[in-house]
C-alpha cells in the first residue's frame, strides 16, 4: 500500500510539472514577437510577402538577364517565379499539416520532420544566416540608397562628400526605435508601406527605361568572350535573380500572426494574399527586367537605376523608395531574429520577459 501510494504521489508531482511546463510554454508563446498577437488579416499576409519577396535585388535583374540572354534570361525568370510560387505553397500547407498544432517558426518544422535536436543544428544556422546576412546587405543599400539621393540632389560647390559608413549609420538609426515593437503585426504598416515602394520604385525603373529608349550602342550578345567567363556569368546571374526571391524563411512566421479554426485554418487566407503577393511580384520583376535589358544590353549596370542617370529628381525618388522599402524589409527579417533570441535568453538563461512597448 504504501509503494501504490508513493507511486500516486510521484505521478501526481510529475502531472504537476507537465501543467506548471505548459503553463509556461503558453506564457511564454503569449510574449515572444511571432505568437503574441494573431488577429492578422488576408492582405497582412500579402504585403508581408511582398515586402519579404521584393527587394532591392529586382533592380540587379536586367544585368542578369544581359549574363543570361534573351532565351535562357527569360526561361530563368519564369521558372524562378514559378519554382518559388510553388515551394512557398509547400510552406503555407505545412504550417498546419499535424492536426491540432501550428508550427509557428521554421526550426519547429524542421524539429518535427529531423528530430528535436538535429532540426534545431540543421535550420538555426542557416535562417540565422540567411536573416542576418539579408540584413547586412539591406543596411548597405538603404546607405547607398541615402548616398545616391544626396548626391544627385545637391548638385552645388558646397556640398561635402559624406562617407557611405556614416549613411549606413543613419539607416540604421531608426531600427534602434522600431526593434522595441512588441510583435509581427505591430509593424504592419512599415511593412505596408515598404510593399507599396517596392512596387513604387520598380514601376519608376522601367517606365523610366523605356522613356530613356534603346541605347545607340545597345547590343544582347554575351558579355564574355570565353567558355569559363560565360559560365561564371551563368552562375552569378542565377544568384542574382535567387536573391531577388527571397522569404520563404519567413513564411511560417508569417502565417503564425493569422487565426486559425476547425473551420478556417490559417492555411486559406495566407494563400489568398500569397496569390497577391506573387501578382505584385510578377508585376515587379518582368517588367523591369525585360524593359531594362532592351533598352541597355550588356551595357546595363548591376543596378538599372545608374543606368537612368536622368532625370535627377526621378532617380532620387526611386532611391529614396528603396530606402523606404529596405527599411520595412529589415524589420519583416529582424523580427523572427528577435524571437530566437528572446526565446533563448528566456528559456536557457533564464531572464524574465522584458518590458515592451504596447
Amino acid at each position: 500500500m504504501a509503494e501504490i501510494r508513493e507511486e500516486g504521489a510521484t505521478t501526481g508531482v510529475n502531472d504537476n510539472n507537465t501543467i506548471d511546463k505548459e503553463r509556461r510554454e503558453k506564457e511564454l508563446e503569449a510574449w515572444l514577437p511571432i505568437t503574441s498577437s494573431r488577429n492578422a488579416k488576408w492582405w497582412y499576409s500579402a504585403f508581408h510577402n511582398v515586402t519579404a519577396i521584393v527587394g532591392a535585388g529586382v533592380l540587379s535583374l536586367p544585368y542578369a538577364m544581359a549574363q543570361l540572354g534573351w532565351g535562357p534570361g527569360v526561361v530563368v525568370l519564369v521558372l524562378s517565379w514559378i519554382i518559388t510560387l510553388y515551394t512557398l505553397w509547400q510552406m503555407v500547407e505545412m504550417h498546419e499539416s499535424v492536426p491540432g498544432k501550428r508550427f509557428d517558426r521554421y526550426h519547429e518544422l524542421s524539429q518535427h520532420a529531423f528530430g528535436e535536436k538535429l532540426g534545431l543544428y540543421i535550420v538555426i544556422p542557416q535562417q540565422l544566416m540567411v536573416q542576418v546576412g539579408v540584413n547586412i546587405v539591406y543596411m548597405i543599400t538603404g546607405g547607398r540608397s541615402l548616398q545616391k539621393a544626396y548626391n544627385t540632389l545637391c548638385t552645388s560647390s558646397g556640398c561635402k562628400d559624406i562617407r557611405l559608413t556614416y549613411w549606413i549609420m543613419i539607416f540604421a538609426a531608426p531600427h534602434f526605435v522600431l526593434s522595441q515593437l512588441p510583435n509581427f503585426n505591430s509593424i504592419w504598416v512599415i511593412s505596408l508601406a515598404a510593399a507599396v515602394m517596392s512596387l513604387s520604385y520598380s514601376t519608376i525603373a522601367w517606365i523610366a527605361s523605356a522613356h530613356k529608349g534603346i541605347q545607340p550602342d545597345v547590343h544582347y550578345g554575351p558579355k564574355s568572350s570565353t567558355t569559363t567567363g560565360m559560365v561564371f556569368d551563368f552562375l552569378s546571374a542565377l544568384g542574382n535573380v535567387a536573391f531577388a526571391y527571397a522569404g520563404h524563411n519567413v513564411v511560417l512566421e508569417i502565417q503564425a500572426t493569422i487565426p486559425s479554426t476547425p473551420e478556417t485554418p490559417s492555411k486559406k487566407p495566407m494563400w489568398r494574399g500569397v496569390k497577391v503577393a506573387y501578382f505584385i511580384v510578377a508585376a515587379c520583376y518582368f517588367p523591369v527586367a525585360l524593359i531594362g535589358y532592351r533598352m541597355f544590353g550588356n551595357n546595363v549596370q548591376d543596378n538599372v537605376l545608374v543606368s537612368l542617370e536622368k532625370p535627377e529628381w526621378l532617380v532620387a525618388a526611386a532611391n529614396l523608395f528603396v530606402l523606404i522599402h529596405v527599411v520595412g524589409s529589415y524589420q519583416v527579417f529582424a523580427v523572427p531574429v528577435f524571437d530566437m533570441m528572446e526565446t533563448f535568453m528566456v528559456k536557457k538563461m533564464h531572464f524574465k520577459p522584458g518590458l515592451r512597448i504596447d
